[in-house]
């Protein structure tokens, strides 16, 4: 006697399906929705070049980069609980990586001439995470306020050094050329035929973004990301475990400031030019509002973050005409710099207040709301 196999039950149309296993669960695109909207959404961006201006498409190169460093960020913070106020140190040592190694020999400033984007953006990667290895000791021994405090640091540090050392930045108000985007004979900051340069610029960016966005993902959700999550939710209890703190803590500042080192090569790579003033504490306080506000520990939330905060100084750069007190005495000239200061204070007290696990979150509850409508209660 023949036995005919049971039929699967049917799927209701446009409902989920559950997950039926745990490699399932952590597969990055586990629904078709997933797999459908970030498919549409990177036609979207591979579009966008096509029907914008090269200003506002230079801002969204610029928001691609920040989204790199802020990944970085949010894998030692968000991921490893590891409080960083010293992001903008470690962009500057990639950004003056990438800029000596692609760099005319015969400038004033030190280069070597070697504008390959497969040499000049890992090297500025690893030359940034071994500082960030130099300086995960203090995380074993430090933790909290402490930490902050020494990480704030290296920014001031750093700034001073970089503002002293002529001959590798150009000194301050003067600066040096950024690093050269060429690949295989191919320059990305020049006009070709068929696209503008913005446009070539546009889409390297998105490329770079997507690759170290999955890079990330992959990373967040193998053993070494659950060690991440062990120490910052617990670390005691994760040594007892297993978890070698020491370990895991250098693996999360080597990883981040790799991010950001890369980050750091491609930043001024769009407006080809850069100074030692450009890496101060406001730009550490961007990266941990880029966080807070998109979402600590979620790396879409990172992206989100730093595109929004990008887009923020547009808008800052307008207030001044609607807004009339906001001007400097006694020039009367918009003092723009205060501005951004103090929106970005708001805008993370806000989130923490109102909204803690940021623009993520609230993603989260509209997509939760309409997969569960018409029961939305």
């Amino acid at each position: 006697m023949t036995t005919t196999p049971a039929r699967r039950p049917r799927q209701l149309s446009g409902r989920p399906r559950f997950y039926t296993s745990y490699a399932q669960q952590l597969r990055m695109f586990n629904t078709r929705p997933k797999r459908v909207s970030v498919g549409v959404l990177m036609a979207l961006a591979v579009l966008v070049p096509f029907y914008v201006n090269d200003e506002v498409l230079q801002l969204l190169a610029v928001g691609f980069v920040a989204s790199i460093g802020a990944i970085g960020l949010n894998i030692v913070t968000g991921y490893a609980g590891q409080i960083s106020l010293g992001h903008a140190f470690f962009l500057a040592i990639g950004a003056y990586t990438a800029a000596a190694l692609s760099g005319d020999p015969d400038e004033r400033t030190i280069g070597f001439g070697i504008t390959n984007l497969l040499v000049w953006l890992p090297a500025a990667g690893l030359v940034a995470a071994l500082f960030g290895v130099l300086v995960a000791p203090l995380a074993t021994r430090l933790r909290g306020l402490y930490l902050a405090i020494v990480t704030l640091g290296l920014v001031f540090l750093g700034e001073h050094i970089f503002k002293e050392w002529s001959s590798l930045t150009g000194g301050p108000g003067v600066g040096r050329p950024a690093a050269v985007p060429e690949l295989f004979g191919y320059r990305f900051d020049e006009g070709g035929e068929l696209l503008t340069r913005d446009q070539q610029l546009y889409l390297l960016m998105l490329v770079l973004l997507a690759i170290f966005a999955v890079l990330a993902f992959n990373l967040v959700r193998s053993k070494v990301g659950r060690a991440f999550s062990a120490v910052r939710d617990r670390d005691i209890a994760a040594e007892i475990m297993g978890v070698s703190l020491r370990k895991y803590k250098t693996l999360a500042f080597a990883v981040s400031s790799f991010y950001a080192g890369c980050a750091g090569a491609l930043l001024y790579t769009v407006a080809g030019f850069f100074d030692p003033t450009s890496f101060n504490l406001l730009m550490s306080v961007q990266y941990i509002a880029m966080v807070l506000i998109g979402g600590a520990g979620t790396i879409s939330g990172s992206i989100m973050g730093a595109m929004f905060i990008t887009l923020v100084p547009r808008l800052t750069r307008e207030l001044p005409a609607y807004v009339p007190f906001i001007a400097a005495e006694p020039t009367g000239v918009p003092n723009v710099f205060q501005v951004e200061t103090v929106l970005y204070g708001l805008l993370i007290i806000g989130f923490l207040i109102f909204e803690p696990r940021g623009l993520y979150g609230i993603w989260v509850r509209l997509r939760n709301y309409w997969k569960s409508w018409p029961f939305s209660y």
